[in-house]
């Protein structure tokens, strides 16, 4: 006497749709021209964004190292060597913040011209 013992168990649609939604994390996945165009043409902004983001980040600190230096106590304590540094300091501050938008243009300017012959090589093949 022959038995088919078999166990079947059917998924509710909420869990299917959460393991289809799991699964398709891992599928390989297939890109378009059209969203490697976008990729493309979001790295010249991202990479100028974070070189004059840091280039201000770093004026900003010189520039509130100076201010603390000139104006609080502890230039008090260092006398008046502590005041011409913090000016000095205060300067270089604004000074490298002030390049900051030069730097953005410098690398934006760069990197467009780095990626050009991809981002033409797929607009040609996206308009035919």
């Amino acid at each position: 006497m022959e038995e088919n013992e078999s166990f079947s168990y059917t998924y509710s649609a909420e869990q299917r749709r959460e393991v289809e939604a799991i699964r398709k994390k891992y599928l390989p996945k297939e890109e378009d021209k059209m969203e490697q165009l976008r990729k493309l043409h979001a790295i010249p902004t991202q990479k100028a964004q974070t070189a004059a983001i840091s280039v201000g980040i770093i004026g900003s600190l010189i520039m509130g190292t100076g201010m603390s230096l000139a104006m609080t106590d502890i230039g008090d304590a260092l006398g008046n060597l502590a005041l011409a540094a913090g000016i000095l300091a205060g300067l270089m501050g604004m000074a490298l913040i002030a390049l900051a938008y030069p730097v953005y243009n410098r690398v934006i300017k760069k990197q467009r011209a780095r990626i050009a012959p991809e981002i033409l090589k797929l607009t040609d093949e996206l308009m035919k």
